[in-house]
């Protein structure tokens, strides 16, 4: 499952090894100064939108690059778990990095304090 990292002050988002596969990507970085805001969601499926660059089954799986306009999002997202949305400011990379976690209160709070948040 990926999972997000925090590295000096960069936050990644890291896809495994088989993520990489089937999302075309190995994830993505970002200063964490490009970060504004950074949520929990419990159904992911309903904040996903655009067209999929990546692995996709309706409700199943995503991996890969949504594209859309006004900006892309990263996502890797599983079944009906909830999922940690990290919203970017106008003018990073990508608009949204969009992840199912294991435990998305801890990855969210974790997240916040090293965004200063």
């Amino acid at each position: 499952m990926a999972r997000f990292e925090v590295e000096g002050q960069s936050l990644s988002l890291k896809f495994t090894l088989l993520e990489r596969l089937g999302g075309l990507r190995s994830g993505a970085c970002i200063p964490l100064a490009q970060v504004a805001s950074i949520d929990r969601v419990d159904d992911p499926w309903r904040v996903l939108e655009g067209m999929r660059v990546g692995t996709g089954i309706p409700w199943v799986i995503v991996l890969g690059t949504m594209l859309r306009g006004g900006g892309n999002d990263v996502v890797a997202v599983y079944g009906d778990k909830p999922a940690v949305v990290v919203t970017l400011r106008p003018g990073a990379r990508w608009q949204r990095l969009i992840a199912t976690v294991d435990d998305p209160d801890s990855v969210v709070d974790t997240l916040r304090r090293a965004a200063g948040r």
